[in-house]
């Protein structure tokens, strides 16, 4: 992590239903030089990643209007396309498995249950 001020990584979140932040806090992360953001809809989904540059990006599969699955491949069809950059990370954090599977299988970098989140690597230094 970076000293103060510095911001180390930029999460966007794609969860309707619970406070990533909380949960990742409440599982002992500390987020004090993160630059986190999160939507609780995909609505110009693409938009906002466009604008906020996220290094890690958080995908719910069930959340209103897009579902995660289709934000992530028309994400990856424009990152293909040239018109938008790919966050270096890319996780599906759905409550299910077979849905974080799917992310996974559609290009996501990995994936994992949300309430596990704080236990994932990308939080360790």
């Amino acid at each position: 992590m970076g000293t103060s001020g510095d911001v180390s990584m930029r999460v966007l979140v794609f969860e309707d239903s619970y406070d990533i932040e909380k949960i990742l806090v409440e599982g002992g992360i500390d987020l004090g030089d993160w630059e986190f953001l999160q939507y609780w809809n995909t609505m110009d989904c693409f938009d906002r990643v466009v604008k906020f540059k996220p290094d890690l990006l958080l995908l719910d599969h069930y959340i209103p209007p897009i579902k995660g699955l289709e934000v992530l491949r028309g994400l990856l069809e424009l990152v293909a396309a040239g018109q938008i950059q790919r966050p270096r990370m890319i996780l599906g954090i759905s409550s299910s498995s077979a849905a974080n599977e799917a992310m996974e299988y559609a290009g996501a970098d990995g994936s994992i249950d949300k309430f596990q989140l704080a236990n994932h690597e990308v939080w360790k230094n």
